[in-house]
C-alpha cells in the first residue's frame, strides 16, 4: 500500500484513471447498450413498453442501489477484490442471459446480477481517482468517464451489428466474454494511504473513549492490545458513524434531494431514444448511430468540461457549472417531441451528449468539495445509491405513457421538467446559504465595531469608518491594560 501525505497528482494516479476508464466503459456504457436490445427483447417476447422497460430499470436500479455495498467492500477488504468479484458477477449475469426464456428470467439475470456486478465496480473505482487527484481532479474524472461516452460510441454500432449477425442471444454471450475486462481494471487499483483517510479503530477508541489519564499507558501498549476487547462495540459504532456523518450535512442533503430528480429526468432519454427514432421513421442503423454521436460528444463533454472547470477562473464556479449542465439537458428533453426527423436529431445527440458527459463528470468533484476526500468514498456510494430509486421508476412511467397517450411527448416534457428542477433547487439552495452568508457577516461586523467602542471610551469611531491596523493594535493594548486594572 502507497503512502503519501497528500494526493500525488501524478505517477501512478494516471494507471487508476486508465483502470477507471475501462470499468466505465464496461458498466455504463454497456448498460446504456442494453436500449438497442429493446426493440428485439419486445418483438421475440411480446410484451408492451412497460414491462420490457423493466430490464433496464432493474440494471440502473440495482447498479445503484448496491453502490453502498462496493463502497463497504472497497473500504473494509479491498478495492482490487471488489471490482474483480463485480467483473466476474456482471459477465455471469450477461451470459446467463442469452439463455433466457421468458422476461422474468433477464429481470434476474440481466437485471439483478448484472447489476449486482457493476456495482461493486463502479463507486469504488470512481473513488480511487479521487484519492490519487486534487490539483487536477477535474481533469481526471473527465478523462476516466469519458469512458462512458467512448464506450457508447464504439459499441452502439457493433452491438447492432453483432444483434444482425448472432441474433440477440448471442450478443448477450460476446457481451458477456466483453465485461470480463473488468478483472483486469481491478488489478490496476493500488491502494493509497493518505493523512487525512480516516483513522483506525484503536487510535478512535484512544482518542474518544480512554480518559486523559490512561492515554500514556495506552500508548506503551502494542497495536493488538486488550483495548479492542474492551469497547468492540462503541467502536464498531464509531468507525460506522464516522464513514456516514455526512449524511446531516445540509449542503450534503440539498445535493441528494437535487440528484433524485435529475436521476429520474436523465434514465429514459437513454432508454427511449432508439425506439423514438425508429417511430418517426428513422432506420435502425440511424437510430444506432445517434446513440453513437452521443456517446462521442459526451466524451467531448467529459473531457473539456474536466479541463475547463479545473481552471482558476472556473474552479470557483464548478458548483454553478454543474447547475447549467443539467439545466440545458433539461431544456434538450423538453424540444426532443417536436423533432422527428434524422436530421433534426442528429442536433439534439450532440447538444444533449455534450450537457449529459458535462454534469456526470463534475458529480464526484461537487461530492468531494461537500464532504472532503477522505469520505469520498462512501459519500459516491450513497450518491449512485440516490439514483437508484428514479433509475427503477422512470422507464416504466415513461412507458406506461407511452402505452396510455400514444406518444412519446408526455414522457420527455416530465423528464426535462424533472431535470430542470433540479438545477433550480441548487440554485436557490446556493442563493439562499449566500444571502444568509451576508447578513451573518455584517451582523458580526456591527457587533465587533460596538465591543470596541464600549471598551475604549477615550476614543470616538465613527460607526461607518474603518479601523486601520495601528488603532487596533491600540484598541487590544489599551483593552488588556483596562482588564488587568
Amino acid at each position: 500500500r502507497a503512502r503519501h501525505s497528500g494526493p500525488p497528482d501524478g505517477g501512478w494516479g494516471w494507471m487508476i484513471v486508465a483502470g477507471c476508464f475501462l470499468v466505465t466503459i464496461c458498466t455504463r456504457a454497456v448498460t446504456r447498450c442494453i436500449s438497442i436490445f429493446f426493440v428485439e427483447f419486445q418483438a421475440y417476447f411480446g410484451q408492451d413498453y412497460a414491462r420490457t422497460a423493466w430490464i433496464h430499470s432493474i440494471v440502473d436500479c440495482a447498479t445503484m442501489l448496491c453502490a453502498p455495498l462496493g463502497s463497504l467492500i472497497s473500504n473494509h477488504v479491498s478495492c482490487q477484490v471488489g471490482i474483480m468479484l463485480g467483473g466476474l458477477l456482471a459477465s455471469t449475469g450477461l451470459i446467463l442471459s442469452s439463455f433466457a426464456t421468458s422476461l422474468e428470467h433477464l429481470y434476474l439475470s440481466l437485471g439483478v446480477l448484472t447489476g449486482l456486478g457493476f456495482a461493486l465496480c463502479y463507486s469504488p473505482a470512481i473513488a480511487m481517482v479521487g484519492k490519487y487527484f486534487n490539483k487536477r481532479k477535474a481533469l481526471a474524472y473527465g478523462i476516466a468517464m469519458s469512458g462512458s461516452g467512448i464506450g457508447t460510441f464504439i459499441l452502439a454500432p457493433v452491438v447492432q451489428l453483432l444483434i444482425e449477425q448472432f441474433s440477440w442471444r448471442g450478443a448477450l454471450l460476446i457481451l458477456g466474454g466483453f465485461v470480463l475486462n473488468l478483472c483486469v481494471c481491478g488489478a490496476l487499483m493500488r491502494p493509497i494511504s493518505l493523512k487525512e483517510d480516516c483513522k483506525t479503530a484503536p487510535e478512535f477508541l484512544e482518542q474518544n473513549y480512554v480518559p486523559e489519564t490512561e492515554k500514556q499507558d495506552l500508548k506503551r501498549m502494542s497495536i493488538c492490545s486488550p483495548l479492542i476487547k474492551l469497547w468492540p462495540h462503541e467502536c464498531l459504532c464509531y468507525c460506522s458513524w464516522k464513514e456516514y456523518d455526512f449524511l446531516l450535512m445540509p449542503g450534503f442533503m440539498v445535493l441528494a434531494v437535487s440528484i433524485l430528480f435529475m436521476a429520474y429526468g436523465c434514465s429514459p432519454l437513454f432508454v427511449y431514444l432508439v425506439p423514438y427514432a425508429l417511430s418517426v421513421g428513422v432506420s435502425h442503423h440511424q437510430a444506432a448511430f445517434l446513440m453513437s454521436i452521443l456517446g462521442v460528444i459526451d466524451i467531448i463533454g467529459n473531457i473539456t468540461f474536466g479541463w475547463l472547470t479545473d481552471r482558476r477562473c472556473l474552479k470557483k464556479h464548478r458548483y454553478f457549472c454543474y447547475l447549467f449542465a443539467v439545466a440545458m439537458d433539461g431544456l434538450c428533453c423538453l424540444f426532443l417531441p417536436v423533432l422527428q426527423s434524422f436530421p433534426l436529431l442528429v442536433p439534439f445527440s450532440f447538444t444533449f451528449g455534450y450537457f449529459d458527459g458535462a454534469y456526470v463528470t463534475l458529480i464526484p468533484v461537487m461530492t468531494a468539495d461537500v464532504v472532503g476526500t477522505s469520505l469520498l468514498s462512501s459519500a459516491l456510494g450513497v450518491v449512485y445509491f440516490l439514483h437508484a430509486i428514479p433509475y427503477l421508476v422512470s422507464p416504466p412511467v415513461a412507458g406506461w405513457l407511452v402505452d396510455t397517450t400514444g406518444s412519446y411527448t408526455a414522457s420527455f416534457l416530465l423528464c426535462g421538467f424533472s431535470m430542470i428542477f433540479s438545477s433550480g433547487l441548487l440554485c436557490f439552495a446556493r442563493l439562499t446559504k449566500k444571502i444568509k452568508r451576508t447578513h451573518l457577516r455584517s451582523l458580526t461586523g456591527n457587533t465587533a465595531l460596538k465591543q470596541h467602542i464600549w471598551t475604549n471610551g477615550a476614543i470616538a469611531y465613527s460607526v461607518t469608518a474603518e479601523l486601520d491596523q495601528r488603532n487596533v493594535e491600540f484598541l487590544a493594548v489599551d483593552t488588556n491594560s483596562f482588564s488587568n486594572r
